[in-house]
């Protein structure tokens, strides 16, 4: 074997020694020697490779790849700009804590700085933004030893680095990879043995121990209400049901795990009522996952009436007002706690405000973005995977929808961008495996169009693609400069009307699509199943209004 094909076909298999399955690349030259050894893993059985014709498209369903499945997903690249591209899903990894491994093929150090062609310093790039990094080093002939045991410890370096084992901080990593000629095999593969034999019995190189975590006190005298927010499914769902044993309420954003039947419907409306809220104020709030959808709930962190206690899954933890006063690793409370119907009086108020809000939508003579999230969520079968845009789309199901725990929801809030949504998607329902749904507004749909382009050859899962489509920014219509003196200047600076077909738009990239108007024809819609892209025509400032009408509600409701 020459070094380069060496050096990719030992990183392939050390990679599925730590439990890889899946692998995503976008073409290139520079990355061939990978590219091939990953396309010969996947013929062998060993791993799934997807192929995407633009880095980003491929980053983010890399990253839609190991959120759903919590394993580590290599995205590789050619040099240059194309590493470049990976930059925006390397931060959302960063801040939700995903195991994405940024693979990215380099010119050797002597072509580095001299103006060659597709050169660009790749080491170093996605800064802060990585657990881990490391300039691999240009492969060498007569070295295959020293080279196998560095080349499989780096391998498992970076992948216990991405998943945490050791640190509780999963996140991305970056391994840059030089390549000197030739790039391309000179020999069939066959089995690595000899000096570059990896451990007996398809051992990685390196495993890690992780260390062990402490239940969370449970103090029986003091209303207790958790707060949470995006996070792992496992940690949320797993405190869902210590709070339910504990007699505290949960009030729970869809993509953290514990959005599930026993969480407060449309917490952010309640607690935005401030006459309830005055009369059942708690003592102490626990903060699990990453809160980040709504300020009323940023307000009841800031209360300094409440002791804030925050839950942490990793080193860094949430705090956005700084008003922790404790943070540990702790695991669900097992026992009782603050009993005499403190849960139940939640439970309730947010029961009376979801009434008041489906009287609200159900009246409403158009079907709206609001009775959309509402209806999406309802429709889907149990154990369905629901992913959620970030702008409005996460905001109304969190405001508006009945909470179920027989889903999977998943949303990109690490940094909240709109970018790479549909390749998210796309990567967490194959993994799945089951009916999907994506519900995303239509400049996060117009944002990721190349992530509806799959490709010959690439698993087209059961995902159907909702759109709420208001022509242009909607959200930005609830926020001051749409109703201000600013309005003048809102619909080309904040509205941005791409004034396009969506359904169109959606038939020309090879995707079944249907326009629906009443709650009638998005259902049939939605049991058509995917692949398939439902379109929903809404107007901005009418949503807006209605908004503020749900606000309305809520308060009437608990008056």
């Amino acid at each position: 074997m020459n070094p380069s094909t060496a050096l990719a076909r030992v990183l392939v298999d050390e990679l599925a020694r730590h439990g890889v399955t899946d692998a995503v690349l976008a073409p290139g030259s520079r990355s061939a020697p990978v590219a091939l050894a990953l396309a010969a893993a996947e013929r062998a059985g060993v791993l799934r490779l997807h192929v995407r014709i633009d880095e980003r498209t491929a980053a983010f369903l890399a990253l839609g790849l190991a959120r759903a499945s919590g394993r580590p997903v290599p995205v590789l690249t050619t040099s240059g700009t194309a590493a470049a591209h990976l930059h925006a899903a390397v931060l959302e990894a960063d801040a939700s804590g995903v195991p994405l491994l940024a693979l990215t093929a380099d010119r050797p150090p002597e072509l580095r700085a001299t103006g060659a062609n597709q050169t660009v310093e790749q080491p170093g790039l996605y800064g802060g933004a990585v657990r881990w990094s490391a300039d691999v080093g240009v492969p060498e002939a007569g070295r295959e030893e020293a080279q196998n045991r560095y080349w499989r410890s780096v391998v498992s370096r970076a992948v216990l680095a991405a998943t945490g084992a050791l640190s509780a901080d999963s996140g991305p990593v970056h391994l840059d990879l030089p390549f000197r000629e030739p790039l391309l095999p000179d020999g069939e593969p066959g089995e690595l043995a000899g000096p570059w034999a990896g451990r007996a019995g398809g051992a990685p190189w390196t495993a890690g121990r992780p260390a062990p975590v402490a239940s969370a006190p449970v103090d029986g005298g003091v209303r207790t209400l958790v707060v949470a927010g995006d996070g792992p499914t496992a940690v949320g769902r797993a405190w869902a049901e210590g709070a339910g044993v504990a007699g505290w309420p949960v009030v729970a954003e869809p993509s953290g795990g514990a959005w599930t039947g026993d969480a407060v419907r449309g917490g952010a409306l309640v607690l935005g009522v401030a006459g309830w809220l005055d009369a059942h104020r708690p003592e102490r709030v626990v903060v699990v996952g990453r809160p980040t959808l709504s300020r009323p709930v940023s307000a009841l962190l800031a209360d300094p009436r409440v002791r804030v206690e925050t839950v942490a899954v990793a080193p860094r933890w949430p705090d956005a007002g700084r008003t922790s006063a404790a943070v540990g690793r702790d695991a669900p409370p097992a026992g009782p706690g603050y009993g005499d119907g403190w849960a139940e009086a939640w439970r309730d108020a947010g029961g009376r405000v979801g009434t008041a809000v489906d009287a609200l939508l159900d009246a409403a003579p158009a079907l709206t973005a609001a009775r959309l999230a509402r209806d999406v969520v309802a429709a889907l079968p149990s154990g369905a995977l629901l992913v959620l845009g970030s702008s409005t789309p996460v905001r109304d199901v969190d405001r508006l929808a009945v909470p179920r725990g027989d889903l999977t929801v998943l949303a990109n809030r690490g940094v909240a961008g709109i970018d790479g949504t549909i390749s998210t998607a796309l990567g967490a329902a194959v993994v799945h495996g089951g009916p999907a749904v994506a519900l995303l507004g239509d400049l996060t749909f117009l944002h990721d169009l190349q992530g509806l382009l799959t490709g010959e050859g690439e698993p087209r899962p059961d995902l159907t693609v909702v759109v709420p489509d208001n022509d242009g920014g909607g959200i930005f219509a609830q926020l001051e400069p749409g109703r201000s003196a600013y309005a003048r200047d809102y619909r080309r600076v904040f509205g941005t009307p791409h004034g396009r077909d969506l359904v169109a738009v959606a038939g020309a990239l090879g995707w079944a699509a249907t326009a629906v108007t009443t709650p009638q024809e998005l259902t049939a819609a939605l049991a058509l199943g995917g692949p398939r892209v439902v379109v929903a025509r809404t107007d901005q400032h009418a949503e807006a209004d209605l908004a503020v009408a749900i606000r309305d509600a809520a308060v009437a409701a608990l008056a």
